[in-house]
């Protein structure tokens, strides 16, 4: 029997209904009768992810780039030692399942393999010949059951035309190739030793190197190829809609979890199924939790919400965070605290250009903020200069401008530290650690007082040095808890991310009831912003040859975020 239908979208995430078309002078057809009582469809568009602005052009977002494996490569090998000799090897990630089942969460690669290979699925291995410059990318056959039940994987020929290896194995023949191919006295380069390779027959001895390949590959990433620039362009341009998307509908929402749906839901709608890390959607005192991800509290009147987010493109991140007011309109107070983070973000991004160490610009951030508190009477007793040297400031942006950006979302960041030294801070949670600890030292950390106050120090002898080679080796040597001193580079891609928050047992606990500290900060004043919770705002910046360039393409000014709230 054939049925006449139309489907027809239904609501905000495209879902489709079936609307049967019933044959006129039928009973239940309201186009049949002339009654006034007969209910009418509406004529007006469903709604559709077009009514939240342009989405990415498709073409280009799904454009196919090969992978430039062997610019990586060779990146990675010009890194290591200069009498490395020998093969590096890295195996690629394996399916997982959770303890006593037969699930699992989504398959993730390893990134220092993912970097070599351009290889996002499970099962291979990786070589690279150092003598005779040759990379080889090893995959997993697929029988046919296998793909009965999952499905294929890309033949030999599709992953050799997606990446620009030298060749491509099934990897049953890795270990024989090895053996075959080290001569006595060569190493294997490898991340960790349990990922060593198990050879049978080695031609005699046989070195395996834990220590280098990890510095070489992590140094190689801090500066982007152009492939990278390009997928990590698409994962902007991807969230920066998703964020236009959420902000159009925030006034009609009633909970965080909402937020969070639209958001990932846009995401997926363009093929954006992988976030870079938790969606953080926190309203009022949540606000000022940096990594809260509950995400399902009421959104109620006069508070400020925090969308943190930003989904992966082809495995490489994107980091944006936006904070709108509740319902759409801003309080004096609420106003004032924006504006001053905005303030923050706006002139830390313009000072960005080659040469500028990435810590002035956290410093600067800090300066600004101190500025604009001690006009409201937040802070006082005190100036600009004074609340710096002690850190207090801390207290109100506890955390680092920013960080790296690439295949993880927290980058890597080579050999120098961006902005804090390894013993700089206690880490996330006081140096709890934690399942949501974030513990490699590229990752973000709480800017202590102390260490902000080293750093200022630090940065006031610089100038008083006169820029004497003498004197900069001199303190140089000095500073060991101060600030890292890595400098910006063309082709890397970071976040400037400012904020202003109000974590009541943070301040009270660290700052409030620490004397020196409490002199500076107004209480009185204090009272009548703790239910903002925070402000952050967050965009991903391309150091360019002359400057900079903002990848990030979501509304910041007052008078444009009210704009789409309120159309």
């Amino acid at each position: 029997m054939e049925v006449d239908h139309d489907l027809v979208m239904v609501d905000e995430f495209d879902a489709l209904a079936i609307e049967v078309k019933l044959p006129k002078g039928h009973k239940k057809n309201p186009s049949s009768s002339s009654s006034p009582t007969s209910p009418t469809r509406s004529t007006k568009r469903p709604a559709s992810w077009a009514n939240y602005g342009t989405p990415p052009n498709a073409a280009w977002l799904h454009e196919k780039i090969k992978f430039p494996a062997k610019t990586h490569v060779t990146k990675v090998a010009s890194n290591l030692p200069p009498t490395a000799n020998g093969i590096i090897y890295l195996p690629g990630a394996e399916d997982k399942y959770y303890e006593d089942s037969d699930q699992g969460p989504a398959f993730r690669q390893r990134r220092h393999f993912y970097y070599l290979t351009g290889a996002n699925f499970p099962g291979c291995a990786v070589t690279y010949d150092l003598h005779r410059d040759h990379l080889i990318l090893w995959i997993p056959y697929t029988d046919p059951r296998t793909i009965l039940w999952y499905g294929r994987t890309p033949t030999l020929e599709e992953v050799k035309a997606s990446t620009d290896v030298d060749e491509v194995r099934y990897v049953a023949g890795v270990n024989r190739y090895i053996c075959a191919s080290l001569t006595p006295g060569a190493s294997i380069y490898v991340l960790h030793p349990d990922q060593a390779p198990q050879l049978e027959s080695p031609k005699g001895v046989v070195q395996i190197d834990t220590h280098s390949l990890r510095p070489a590959i992590e140094n190689a990433r801090v500066v982007k190829t152009d492939y990278e620039i390009a997928q990590i362009r698409r994962a902007n341009a991807v969230s920066s809609a998703a964020h236009r998307a959420a902000l159009s509908r925030l006034s009609r929402l009633n909970n965080e979890r909402e937020l969070e749906a639209i958001f990932a839901g846009y995401c997926i709608a363009q093929g954006a199924h992988t976030q870079a890390y938790p969606i953080i959607a926190g309203a009022g005192p949540a606000a000022s939790t940096l990594h809260y991800d509950s995400n399902d509290s009421p959104l109620k009147p006069h508070q400020f919400v925090v969308l943190d987010a930003g989904c992966e493109w082809n495995c490489y991140a994107s980091d944006i965070t936006r904070t709108y007011p509740i319902p759409g309109s801003f309080s004096p107070e609420a106003k004032a605290i924006y504006n001053i983070v905005l303030r923050m973000q706006r002139e830390c991004i313009e000072k960005i250009k080659p040469g500028v160490v990435y810590s002035s610009l956290h410093l600067h951030a800090c300066k600004v903020a101190i500025e604009e508190l001690l006009k409201l009477g937040i802070l006082h007793n005190g100036t600009r200069e004074e609340i710096l040297a002690r850190g207090t400031i801390a207290g109100f942006f506890p955390h680092g401008l920013g960080h790296h950006v690439g295949l993880e979302v927290h980058d890597v960041s080579g050999r120098e530290r961006l902005l804090l030294d390894s013993k700089s801070s206690l880490g996330p949670a006081g140096g709890v650690k934690s399942a949501r600890c974030r513990l490699s030292p590229s990752k973000r950390e709480v800017m202590l007082p102390e260490t902000l106050g080293v750093m200022f120090r630090d940065e006031i002898k610089e100038k008083e040095g006169g820029g004497g080679v003498e004197v900069q080796q001199m303190q140089k040597a000095k500073r060991t808890a101060g600030g890292g001193r890595q400098k910006l580079q063309e082709g890397m891609v970071v976040t400037v991310e400012p904020g202003i928050y109000f974590c009541k047992e943070y301040l009270r606990a660290y700052f409030l009831d620490v004397p020196y500290h409490a002199h500076f900060i107004n209480k009185k004043a204090l009272e009548q912003y703790w239910d903002l919770g925070g402000v952050r705002i967050e965009d991903d910046i391309l150091v360019t040859k002359t400057g900079w360039e903002n990848l990030t393409d979501v509304p910041r000014e007052i008078e444009e975020v009210l704009k789409i709230m309120n159309p």
